[in-house]
């Protein structure tokens, strides 16, 4: 008996089947509110069956933006997400909301201030120098994690999922690549969990006990050299959020300011990335030097499985693996090796509708051809899958999405 369509618990919630959409940057909000595309895409998802899809990458203050069309949840978004929710449970899926700060990886121009981190220093991706929080600032940042919880539950959100990982603030506090502190914030893991600790606990008390928090961790940092996250430490974190309630974890990995394709593999193509920039400092960097900074990592399906099986054997708490799912026959594979639910970014933006024909057809399989166009445009317009766009693409990019889907 398969249990892919069986209904599951997550915390307090129910879902219809075992399926999430996971959070990925959608880039829909243009001026950081909740556009039409935002409302049609996760609609489609809904109406094509998944359990709960989650919109992604919502900051929970200013000072956490990175981009003009990234999600800031506030007040005054709440009318637009609430119809977005309405929307999703009338389709009868799940609404969850993921919520974080990008620290060093924030803009001045939408952030409003010089991005802040847990230490000092340079951050070439954006590129920006970035400034060390205060202690005040850290006690600000928790707290809002707690607020932006109770605007989620003012939406209508089901479940919000806490970004602890892939290199932003929560995880800067957390790998010594990026956290040199000498006071309670630094030095051992129990320190360095610290910040991560306190946004958990205020998410949770602001839950009030009926909405599902879980969070995204990694499972390494993708590096080891330079003080990178282990897969030890990062078990370490998995049993420490289980110990303060927390309601389910999804496991990843990698680092966006060193390690970016360690989150989803494959190549990035970054002739598409510099087609869809702004003139600005960044094109030229990403066109010509993008395959240095962003290297690739040779893409296979459900990569992440056998380091996610350590985790499931070390905590007790419902698991979501996301990783590389593009095919029934590997969600069966993860689902009856004790994973409580599968969550795919990717296949959903493929085909939203992937779910209900995994109903029909046992071996189903998505079209998405891991090009990695979508991840490519994200960071300028709406992510996208190339087998949808209308307009006419270059050759040059035609010809980069052909070899980077063989990789």
């Amino acid at each position: 008996m398969s249990l892919l369509f069986t209904p599951a618990k997550l915390g307090p919630i129910a879902l219809r089947n075992r399926t999430i959409r996971a959070a990925a940057f959608e880039g829909m909000c243009p001026g950081n509110n909740p556009g039409e595309k935002l409302f049609n895409y996760h609609l489609s998802v809904a109406a094509g069956g998944v359990g709960m899809t989650t919109l992604a990458y919502a900051s929970v203050t200013q000072s956490g933006l990175s981009f003009p069309h990234q999600l800031w949840l506030r007040k005054e978004a709440i009318p637009e997400l609430k119809r977005i929710t309405d929307a999703i449970h009338m389709e009868g899926a799940a609404a969850a909301i993921q919520i974080g700060h990008c620290g060093n990886m924030s803009k001045k121009c939408v952030a409003g201030q010089l991005p802040m981190s847990a230490s000092y220093g340079f951050n070439i991706y954006s590129p920006t120098f970035v400034r060390k929080m205060r202690k005040d600032e850290i006690m600000e940042v928790a707290a809002d994690f707690g607020r932006a919880v109770h605007l989620a539950r003012n939406a209508g959100f089901d479940a919000v999922e806490i970004h602890a990982g892939h290199g932003y603030l929560l995880s800067q506090f957390l790998s010594k690549y990026t956290n040199r502190r000498r006071d309670e914030y630094g030095g051992s893991l129990e320190n360095r969990m610290r910040f991560m600790c306190m946004a958990v606990e205020n998410a949770l008390e602001a839950a009030k006990g009926d909405m599902a928090v879980t969070a995204k961790i990694n499972m390494t940092d993708g590096f080891t050299f330079l003080g990178g996250m282990k897969i030890d430490d990062c078990l370490a974190v998995a049993k420490k959020l289980e110990s303060l309630g927390i309601h389910g974890l999804t496991l990843s990995a990698g680092f966006v300011s060193h390690a970016p394709m360690h989150v989803m593999y494959g190549s990035m193509p970054t002739r598409t990335m510099s087609y869809y920039m702004e003139p600005s400092v960044i094109k030229p960097l990403a066109r010509y030097f993008g395959k240095i900074l962003v290297p690739s990592v040779p893409f296979k399906e459900a990569y992440f499985y056998e380091s996610a099986l350590k985790f499931r054997e070390a905590v007790r708490l419902p698991l979501i693996y996301v990783g590389g799912l593009v095919a029934r026959d590997k969600i069966e594979m993860v689902l009856n090796s004790e994973f409580e639910f599968v969550a795919m970014a990717r296949a959903l933006i493929n085909e939203p509708g992937f779910v209900n024909r995994m109903k029909v057809e046992g071996d189903a399989r998505c079209n998405c051809e891991h090009s990695n166009y979508c991840i490519g445009r994200m960071y300028t317009v709406e992510m996208q899958c190339y087998q949808h766009i209308k307009e006419e693409l270059p050759k040059c990019i035609r010809k980069e999405l052909e070899k980077t889907k063989r990789h």
